[in-house]
């Protein structure tokens, strides 16, 4: 069985400084209550001892609590929504909650919402990415929990990544797509997290292989169907010769090829299209829509097992599981090679 770490306590916090528990606890609640230097003081001993809020109760301080953490970017997005319902279909059977958090693909609020869940002394951490902040990192080393990072397998990880390979599948879709007439492709790249810079770059090496020149389109703002229909009004403007287009996920696809029926342009014999991860709806619109079909429900599922394992003392088998990728070439691109 998994035995959590004695954590830095209030206490240990007030020693290193030089002042009372209190003079801490009362800098904690509202920083204001004491001078900026001794702020600084304390913050900078709440740093170096990874010291984690404690919001349970002392019994379950050193106890096991029947929660996992899981912090995922979006709790709307319909990948993270399939990989929940994977993790619960193997935590809920074996008598776990999951204590659910979103970070909004930003590192300060996983930092902030990793706290939160320590804080509340889960038994296991499940994180939706594999690059932190150093005192997430230090946070998570101190309370000594079993940790998975999903969704990439290409990335330093902390102790365990299961997922696919982001680099892999999308220049796999970009060979695809050249080795079917497709040659002045374009990448829309939308939120630039770091799997979908991976992604980008993926493309990227598939059209330089080919002696090809790639080019992109990104953009900060979340993927939408809207998103994917301006993107495309903004290919065609700045590059007319586009006929291909390669989207970090099927949204952005969806949109794009909706706008191509709006404006009389042929999907696939004008312009090909692809998107990425392979969403219910990919299959069914007209044209179905070639895709990088992941498997979200399953990484879920392999997750909780691994996590569940490593509570009961098993120990980590494999570091790394790569579930793999599927490329569906489907009817939005050409299906006859050039």
């Amino acid at each position: 069985m998994v035995t959590k770490n004695k954590r830095p306590t209030l206490q240990d916090v007030a020693e290193q400084v030089g002042v009372t528990k209190m003079t801490v606890s009362r800098c904690l609640r509202d920083p204001n209550n004491v001078s900026q230097a001794l702020r600084e003081k304390i913050t900078q001993a709440v740093e170096d001892l990874g010291y984690i809020p404690n919001r349970a109760p002392d019994i379950l301080s050193n106890a096991k609590s029947h929660a996992i953490g899981v912090l995922v970017p979006s709790l709307t997005n319909q990948v993270f929504a399939e990989i929940i319902r994977g993790i619960e279909s193997i935590t809920e059977p074996a008598g776990y909650q999951l204590m659910l958090a979103h970070y909004s693909y930003s590192i300060d609020q996983e930092e902030k919402n990793v706290e939160m869940l320590l804080s509340y002394n889960v038994d296991a951490l499940i994180l939706s990415e594999s690059h932190h902040s150093e005192r997430t990192r230090k946070m998570i080393k101190t309370a000594g929990v079993p940790v998975i990072e999903i969704m990439d397998t290409s990335s330093p990880f902390l102790e365990q990544a299961i997922g696919f390979d982001n680099h892999a599948a999308a220049k796999a879709m970009t060979n695809a797509m050249i080795e079917h007439g497709h040659h002045n492709i374009i990448y829309f790249a939308a939120r630039l997290d770091v799997r979908t810079r991976l992604k980008l770059a993926g493309y990227e090496a598939a059209m330089l292989s080919h002696g090809l020149q790639p080019v992109s389109l990104q953009t900060t703002h979340a993927s939408s169907f809207s998103l994917g229909a301006d993107l495309l009004h903004k290919a065609l403007e700045e590059h007319p010769n586009t006929d291909g287009i390669f989207c970090t996920n099927d949204d952005l696809a969806v949109g794009a090829i909706y706008e191509c029926q709006r404006l009389g342009i042929q999907v696939p014999q004008d312009i090909g299209i692809a998107g990425f991860h392979g969403h219910d709806l990919s299959n069914i619109m007209v044209p179905k829509l070639a895709t990088v079909v992941t498997p979200r429900e399953q990484i879920g599922v392999i997750s909780a097992q691994q996590i569940l394992n490593r509570l009961n003392g098993k120990p980590i088998v494999n570091s790394t599981i790569d579930l793999g990728f599927i490329i569906e070439l489907r009817d939005s691109i050409s299906h006859k090679p050039a």
